[in-house]
């Protein structure tokens, strides 16, 4: 029988040791503590054209490592001489709104430093173990409790140097970080696949729908041809009507619509069945696609069952005689110039339920959106299969998480 040790962070095996981070890290600030961009030393001044270096900053991996980098000049990456970074090192924000936020540095081509209000660590025996462990319950719970401040939070890190942390002989760290490593780089595999494929789809449909359209085509306003529902929100200081129970009703928002894929398969909140009646919220039937148009503009997804959403989301019922197809209505929408709609004085951020309405969409032949269809399908469906088994190794990570780094479960190590 498994002997266990108890700490401030809960229980762990009693054959594990309990050290410092520092005493287990190469522990590197960052250059200017607590410092911003506003704050950089004059001889590190940023720039958004290619440079000798990127900063790697929290937005950056926001985005995916995807978006438009930042960069600074050769001299000044030698003057930030000990917040260089060769991908895979732990990074963790310590100031604002997502402090406590980790992740791996990316592995660029090009030469990389890390940007303020962040710190880096390399862990003695390998960085994997002790990136699920700060992302456990447990780690999390030592993480909060250097977190100060409610206005601008702020991590505290003199106490993180110090903060207790369990240390796994190393060939259980090893096995512990590849197992769920493994899990991970699975989704993120799928993840790419379903970009890839989202991306092929909407290719065929610029070319076909866009760059080929037919002059001949008769040109319609989406209310003629669906019928348009916007959500509905119940009064926020009534609570009783939200509930975060999976037997309510899902109950969709833009930020759901961020979170999934092209298909919306979890929302953050619920609703009560009393509420739908009490309230008169429309309810959107499976494989509708919706469509954000205010705060968050342009955001498009498609139900993967039957669910409600707030007011700043509208949803396109199709008809029997609706001439195209869900996935044609999705490009559309995706691909849509939205700034033609609003005031060409500002940036366009949010749009009504009557402009929605009198969007004109063009009607291609049938024959085309026949063949359109045919393809787009199969890559969505595929996509539908992916996102369903990608929740299902989430769901297994997240499970196995707080019990591997327990000692609650054990893996057999090859190390």
């Amino acid at each position: 029988m498994n002997k266990f040790l108890e700490t401030d962070f809960g229980r762990i095996p009693s054959h594990w040791k309990l050290s410092t981070v520092i005493d287990e890290t190469k522990f590197v600030t960052d250059f200017v503590a607590n410092g911003s961009f506003a704050s950089l030393a004059e001889n590190v001044k940023y720039k958004y054209e290619p440079d000798y270096a990127v900063l790697i900053r929290l937005t950056d991996f926001n985005n995916g490592f995807k978006s438009e980098f930042v960069y600074v000049s050769k001299d000044a990456y030698q003057f930030l001489s000990k917040s260089k970074l060769n991908g895979g090192e732990i990074i963790i924000s310590n100031v604002g709104a997502y402090s406590g936020t980790l992740f791996f540095a990316p592995k660029l081509e090009t030469p990389m430093t890390l940007g303020p209000n962040s710190i880096m660590m390399n862990f003695k025996n390998g960085n994997g173990f002790y990136y699920y462990w700060l992302k456990s319950p447990a780690g999390q719970f030592s993480l909060d409790g250097i977190i100060s401040g409610s206005a601008q939070p702020k991590f505290n890190k003199t106490n993180f140097r110090v903060m207790i942390i369990p240390v796994p002989p190393k060939s259980e760290q090893l096995a512990i970080a590849e197992l769920l490593g493994s899990l991970d780089d699975k989704i993120e595999l799928l993840h790419n696949q379903n970009k890839t494929l989202e991306q092929m789809t909407e290719t065929l449909f610029r070319q076909w729908f866009v760059e080929e359209a037919k002059g001949a085509w008769e040109i319609e306003q989406l209310k003629e041809v669906t019928d348009i529902g916007i959500g509905r929100t119940p009064p926020r200081k009534e609570s009783q009507w939200f509930s975060i129970n999976s037997k309510d009703v899902k109950w969709i928002s833009i930020k759901d619509m961020g979170n999934n894929g092209v298909f919306i398969f979890n929302t953050s909140e619920y609703l009560m069945k009393e509420a739908v009646e009490k309230f008169n919220i429309p309810k959107i039937p499976k494989n509708t696609v919706v469509l954000s148009f205010k705060m968050t503009l342009g955001r498009i997804g498609i139900t993967s069952e039957e669910m409600l959403s707030n007011e700043a989301i509208a949803h396109f019922k199709f008809r029997k005689e609706t001439p195209f197809t869900k996935e044609y209505l999705y490009f559309f929408l995706k691909t849509y110039p939205y700034e033609t709609l609003g005031s060409t004085s500002s940036i366009v951020t949010s749009i009504n339920s009557t402009m929605i309405k009198e969007m004109l969409i063009p009607i291609p032949d049938e024959k085309i959106i026949k063949e359109f269809k045919i393809i787009a399908e199969d890559c969505f469906n595929k996509i539908k299969s992916n996102q369903i088994q990608i929740s299902i190794l989430k769901k297994m990570r997240d499970t196995l998480l707080p019990k591997l780094m327990s000692g609650e479960v054990r893996i057999k190590d090859k190390y």
